[in-house]
């Protein structure tokens, strides 16, 4: 049975899409077999990994709609092992649309519930706000993998989003986990950059990954292809970062899997 991830954080910017693209990308190049499910409208998940956004269906919308199965959604991607659940245009009257949907909350857990059997870890990215798209993402998750980036409002949106964990909880997933926080465009030669990077760790033990996520021109230039870094550029920074990555995630290393 499938582990699923919801890769999250409320604020925009602080390289979500990209984690959750490529490190599905780089557990898949290590032969775990895992999807990706878009549920952020913008859909840049399911571009970055070469997949159209618009054109024939079925798309995560009409499968939370009830339209379709999600079995019938998936699409493969450029890796072996790799598939993704797109995301389209019309997922952005979709929170509009479910607001008075009986067990709204429970859409796409209900929804993926189907092909987890078939899959090792399905990695969800989630909307860059804490609407009924994300509240989906983790009543359906079994963890949230946060990144967040080093900067000066770190903490307190992690507060914030700690807070709705908390929430979710109580109300709609007593089970879910912190799978781990990841810092994101790190430049250890910036004291900011250090500094929020401590402050976490002291605020947040046994909680962050051992990785760090560089700034790496790559790592931007990779989505305007279509690709994953380790398909872009496998000798870049960028990519050695994500593959580290992934082996935490196998190994669970972090030690992150518990409360806030």
């Amino acid at each position: 049975m499938a582990r699923v991830i919801a890769v999250t954080n409320q604020k925009g910017g602080v390289g979500k899409t990209t984690t959750a693209v490529n490190l599905a990308a780089c557990l898949a190049a290590a032969e775990k077999r895992t999807a990706v499910v878009d549920i952020d409208p913008q859909g840049n998940a399911t571009s970055g990994l070469g997949v159209p956004r618009e054109g024939p269906g079925p798309y995560i919308y009409e499968v939370l709609m009830g339209e379709a199965k999600a079995s019938e959604a998936l699409r493969p991607a450029a890796i072996s092992s790799l598939e993704v659940l797109p995301s389209s245009p019309s997922l952005h009257g979709a929170e509009i649309e479910l607001a008075q949907t009986e067990g709204r909350e429970q859409r796409l857990k209900n929804a993926i519930r189907e092909f987890l059997p078939d899959y090792e870890y399905v990695l969800i990215d989630c909307p860059p706000s804490l609407g009924l798209l994300t509240l989906n993402a983790l009543t359906a998750a079994d963890s949230i993998l946060i990144p967040l980036q080093c900067e000066y409002y770190a903490l307190e949106g992690l507060a914030h989003l700690l807070t709705t964990l908390r929430l979710v909880r109580r109300s709609f997933n007593p089970d879910l986990e912190i799978e781990g926080i990841l810092f994101t465009m790190y430049d250890s030669r910036l004291s900011l950059n250090r500094q929020v990077l401590e402050d976490v760790r002291r605020n947040f033990p046994g909680k962050i990954f051992k990785t760090l996520i560089p700034r790496s021109i790559r790592l931007s230039e990779a989505p305007s292809f279509g690709k994953p870094v380790i398909l872009y550029d496998i000798r870049s920074a960028g990519a050695d970062a994500y593959l580290n990555l992934a082996k935490e995630v196998i190994d669970g290393t972090t030690g992150a899997r518990s409360g806030p």
